[in-house]
Parts: C-alpha cells; structure tokens; sequence
C-alpha cells in the first residue's frame, strides 16, 4: 500500500489564497504551475499511452515542475504572515511533499482524488443506513468491497464478471499474487 496525497487539494489551498487576493503576485503563479502539473497527465490521457508512457511522460515534464513549484512554496512560505491562507496553503504543501511526490513514482497513481471522493459521497450519505452493520471491523470490509467496485466502474468492467471470476480461486491464492488480482491487473490480462 502506497500513502500518496492529492495535487488538487494541494491546489485548492493556494487556490483559495488567490480568492483572496487576485493580485497576489506570489500564489498565483503557484496555482499556474500547478495547472501545468495536471495539464501533463491530461496529456498522457489524451495520447493514450498506457503507464510505462505516463511514467516516462511525467518524469520528463512533471519532475522539473514539481521541482519549480516546491521552491516557489519555500519562497512564498518565508515571505507570507505566519496566520495567511497563503502561509496554510505552503504549511499543508510542504508537510505532504512526499506523498505529493509518489505520483513520480508510480504511474497508475492519479494527481486527484476527486474521483474516488466522489464516487464515495454515497456512501458517506448512507453510513447511518449501515450501522446495522455492527463490528468494529467492518469499516475497513466495507471500504474494501467499494473500492473494488469503484475501481471496476471507473475502469468500464463488469463487478459481476470480475467477482465470478476472482472469487471462486481466492483462497487458494497466495498474498504475492494478490496485486494480479485487482480490477486493473484483471482488465489487463483479459483485453
């Protein structure tokens, strides 16, 4: 498992400085070079060249970016009063930089979260409708079955197809040959 942070909330810090003050001469070109950060992956979307094209893609143009946009937040966080929506917005950059950077590491990762947040809001809305549920540890049961059904949806499979096939072998699959079972794997192996 891979802890990464979202880049578009991240951006919706500086972002929201910028509301504050348009004019601001320091975050906005921040928010600009964020932009540029999702405008990479958007392009990789729309020449549709698979991970190992998005890695090296991202590599390319995205490290020299993030490069830039760390040392931009550094020098913004020396010049911004300590209680600013800016000096927030570079505190909250700054302490998740290393998650920030795990999308350089690992392509299948996405920039945003807005997609699995979204697809979740429902579940958020229903949770009282579930305290039927009753064990402490069905929280985490129950996000893993969303998980994999979100990941099904986002990736246009069939959950009923993928489950027939996964779950019939499951327990005598080992724990290293898990990551072969995922939506994504699954997809992989079977287009």
């Amino acid at each position: 498992m891979v802890h990464a942070a979202c880049w578009a909330h991240a951006r919706r810090q500086f972002f929201e400085a910028v509301q504050l003050n348009p004019r601001d001469p320091v975050a906005s070109p921040i928010v600009a070079r964020m932009d540029e950060l999702f405008a990479v992956d958007a392009e990789a979307r729309r020449r549709v060249i698979g991970l190992t094209g998005r890695h090296a893609l991202r590599q390319e143009r995205a490290k020299p970016l993030v490069d830039e946009i760390r040392s931009k937040i550094e020098a913004a966080q020396s010049v911004a009063l300590p209680s600013s929506a800016l000096s927030k917005a570079c505190q909250y950059a700054l302490a998740l930089w290393r998650k920030l950077m795990r999308f350089l590491e690992y392509p299948e990762l996405e920039l945003s979260n807005n997609l699995a947040e979204n697809s979740m809001r429902p579940v958020a809305l229903g949770r009282k409708n579930w305290i039927h549920i009753g064990s402490p540890h069905a929280g985490p049961k129950v996000a893993a079955i969303l998980s994999v059904v979100e990941s099904c949806r986002r990736l246009k499979v069939s959950v009923r197809d993928y489950l027939a096939t996964i779950l019939p072998g499951l327990a005598d699959v080992t724990i290293q040959h898990l990551p072969d079972l995922t939506p994504a794997a699954w997809v992989a192996q079977h287009s």
